[in-house]
This record gives structure tokens, sequence and C-alpha cells, in this order.
């Protein structure tokens, strides 16, 4: 390929993240030289990986781990029995009794065993292990079933509803399979729900220009941090049943409930809870990943989908598809195991796991509370509370000069405003999605991180922000 127009179309016109882009002006400063930076270290908390951030991993989940990849363990008494014990059922489940073998494309029959009893005790309604399919993170899975969605071109080309706002890495996903992006908005003023008039809008406002073939849902959001309750997750299985939709459903987030008095409730079980004409044919298809809150291993990257109603022949191709990766990382796909099937009451490492996972979710709802707060206590700057989830994502209202210099800059209001709390506070923050319709800016902030580095994360965005409102008088009033 000697130049530019030589790469494949389709790949130049995948989306970059302003993510990406915020990490590639970290690596142009270096602190300590040049210019005298006020910080010692960039914190990002832009994204979703807590361990990055500085939170513990599970030790139930790396002492297994561990011993698994160092099967010499299995005769020393450093860990507890029940690690031990857990190791050498989940080595004999391996071929070879290795983590170094293949496994299925699908991933280990006793794995997918175990995410299916898992969803039978969560919902009270029938899972199968035939019905799961193991990849290397839920993403992975989900670009599966877009690439078979996928195809023609014009209006003709597959086009998939996804609400506005996304998770930032969906996107680039569409991009990359050809299939267009059809934005259905979350009502921000209630709390981001979902609302059926405006899939009626987006599905108007498309129809002619593309094909729709499915919807996506994030649940709880993704970066909004709302909750479905049962009514709004009926209301969008009789608008996928009356319009011929499958369901995408990503539930990564469904451990990481902290609002009181509100659960999670899967897609799954509203669906076999409906009328039987629904359950028989809605097709659904459900994500869950081990990067989730209180595990958060996302580095070994596995995650699964649960395909529901899906026709024979096209299980087939999910399984073709997920030959091109052969198989998800073993070390993942033992961890799910241990994810969805942790210690018990009476088990040695019960107590460490129910203290780790506790102080996890408790640490989860007081970052939420403070940031809320201090968000809201900002100028230019409101916050709707989250349900769920590991973000908040806060409304930046910008004056209309910083509006024009970040045009002339060609970018987007809020990727400026990250770009200067990155250069001046050594802070990254992720820019949320512009919203034609309503003007909006917002930011996308993680809170699943250790309360002293919050208090930090705090510190520098106030500081920042403060002096940024300060520059131009009373551009917030």
């Amino acid at each position: 390929m000697t130049s530019l127009q030589d790469v494949n179309p389709r790949v130049r016109g995948i989306r970059i993240s302003s993510h990406s882009a915020l990490q590639n002006l970290v690596e142009n400063f270096t602190i300590g030289q040049g210019v005298q930076k006020s910080f010692k270290e960039v914190i990002d908390v832009s994204c979703g990986d807590p361990q990055r951030a500085g939170m513990r991993p599970i030790s139930f989940v790396r002492q297994v781990i561990a011993v698994c990849l160092c099967p010499e363990l299995l005769t020393e008494e450093i860990f507890p029995l029940d690690v031990r014990l857990r190791a050498q059922k989940l080595l004999e489940a391996c071929d070879g009794q290795s983590v170094g073998s293949y496994t299925a494309s699908s991933g280990l029959p006793h794995v997918r065993q175990t995410i299916a009893e898992f969803i039978m005790k969560r919902d009270g309604v029938p899972a199968y292990a035939e019905n799961i399919f193991i990849s290397s993170g839920h993403q992975r899975a989900l670009m599966v079933f877009i690439k078979l969605l996928s195809g023609g071109e014009g209006q003709h080309q597959t086009g998939v509803l996804v609400p506005q706002p996304c998770p930032h890495t969906l996107l680039p996903v569409l991009d990359e399979a050809g299939v267009m992006a059809v934005p259905y908005r979350l009502i921000e003023e209630k709390n981001w729900a979902v609302d059926k008039s405006e899939l009626h809008q987006a599905l108007t406002t498309y129809r002619g220009r593309c094909e729709l073939r499915a919807i996506y849902i994030s649940n709880p959001g993704i970066p909004t941090g709302h909750l479905q309750d049962r009514k709004s997750i009926e209301e969008v299985i009789e608008f996928a049943a009356a319009e011929r939709l499958m369901l995408l459903v990503d539930e990564v987030y469904q451990d990481s409930i902290y609002a009181p008095n509100r659960e999670f409730i899967s897609y799954k079980k509203v669906l076999f809870e409906m009328e039987k004409h629904l359950r028989d044919s809605v097709e659904l298809v459900s994500f869950h990943s081990l990067s989730c809150a209180f595990v958060a291993e996302c580095g070994l990257r596995a995650g699964y989908m649960e395909v529901v109603n899906i026709d024979s022949g096209v299980m087939h191709y999910v399984d073709t598809l997920l030959c091109t990766d052969i198989n998800a990382p073993v070390t993942g796909q033992l961890a799910l195991d241990l994810m969805l099937n942790p210690p018990k009451l009476g088990d040695p490492s019960y107590n460490t796991f129910a203290q780790e996972t506790l102080l996890t979710q408790a640490t989860l709802a007081r970052n939420a509370q403070r940031s809320l707060k201090l968000l809201n206590d900002l100028p230019g700057i409101s916050c709707q509370p989250a349900i769920g989830g590991i973000y908040l994502y806060p409304h930046l209202d910008l004056p209309p000069e910083f509006r024009r210099q970040a045009k002339m800059l060609g970018l987007e209001p809020d990727v400026f405003y990250c770009q200067m709390l990155l250069q001046e506070e050594g802070l990254i923050i992720g820019p949320g999605q512009y919203d034609e319709r309503t003007g909006s800016h917002h930011l996308r902030l993680c809170v699943l991180v250790p309360p002293d580095t919050l208090d930090e994360v705090l510190y520098r965005l106030s500081t920042f922000h403060l002096r940024f409102a300060d520059r131009d008088v009373n551009i917030f009033e």
C-alpha cells in the first residue's frame, strides 16, 4: 500500500474515539520537562478500567487463576483449600489439563454450563449451554451479530438503532461492519429514560435511508447510568416485535446497581414473562463481560452472549465467525466461571470475597454521590443521578465564544475542553457525544476508582473548571 487510497475504504471510515485522541496527547508531553506542570502524573477516568485506576482485583479470582497457571501450587497450602479445589476442577475441564490448550471456538463446555446455571438462577427461566457463546470480550461477541446482520448499500444498507448517548466503543464497531448507526435520543431530563416516542421518531426519520434490522440497548446505561424498569423493558420488547427488529442488549453492569430500592431485571426475564407469541418470536441477544464492575478483569478479555429465538442455521454462522478468533483466552474463560460461581457461605474464601465485593460496591456508591454533588455545584455543569454502572455523564454548558474557538480548531467544544483539562491538570475525562437536536455537550467520568484517587480527580476538575469559568466574566450566568 503506497498511499492512503490503497487502504480499505471501510477501514478509513472507522471513527476514532475521542479517548484515543486524548491518549495520543499524553504521549506528546513529558511531565517534568519543558513547561512546568502542576501535577506529577496523569490520571485517566475516561473509560471503564478500574484496575488501571488503582482498584484491587478480587483475591479469589486471581488465586484460582494463579494455581491454574502454575499447577505445582495445587499441593501447596499457600492458598485456601477451596481455591485449590476449584483450580483442579477447572484444569480438568481444559484439554490436556492445561490453560495453554485451545478450546472450542464457542468456549469451554464447563464454563458455558456455569453461565447457563447463573442465568437460570438470576431469571428463574430455562437457559441452555448450547445457546451460550464465549468470546474475547463482549464487544467481540457484539461484532459477530453486527456482521451477521450487515449488508446492502444505499437505502438497503443495514441500520441499527443505537441510543444517544451510547458507549464510546460502539460506533467504531458499526463502522467496521459497514452498518449505519440510527440514533434514538435518551431523555436527559427524565434521568436518561428510554422513550418509545423517540424510538418511533428515529424509525420514521431513517425509513427509506436504510434497512433497520436491530436495536441496541445498554441496561444499565453506558455512560448515563440509567436503569430501565419492567414497564420500559416491555415497551422496547413490544416495539422490537412490531418492527421485526433483533434486540441486542448490553447488560455488563448488571451487578452495579447502587440506587436505593432499585434492582436489575434482565431483558430475558421480562421477555419470558410476557405473552407466548412474544417470548417465542422476539430475537434476543444479551451480553455480559468479565470487565464488569466488581470483578473488573478487563485485561483477561472474556465475555459471553446468550441467544434466544435465533434460527439454528444462523447459530452455525455464529460459531463460524467466532472461529476466526480461534477461541477466547482460556484464563479469561476460567475467570468468567469464577465471577458467575463465586465462593459460597462456609467456603474458606467466602469471607474475603464478600468483604472485597462489598467494599467495591460501597466505594462505587459513595464515589457516585460525592461526584454528583461536586458536579452540580460547579457553574455551567449539571448532572443527572446515576442508578447503576460506573459512569456519571454531566451536561457541560459552554459559552458561545468557547464554542467558536473550538470550531476554528476543528474540534467539538467538549473535546476541546477535555484537551485543555489534560494539558493544564493532567486529568483525562472523556468527551460525550454531541447531540445535534439539543446542541448539548457532556463529559464521561468513571467513578469506580479508589477514594483517594477520586479526591485528586475532583480537586483537579473543580480547580480547572473554576479557572476556566473565570477567564470570561459571567460566562455561566
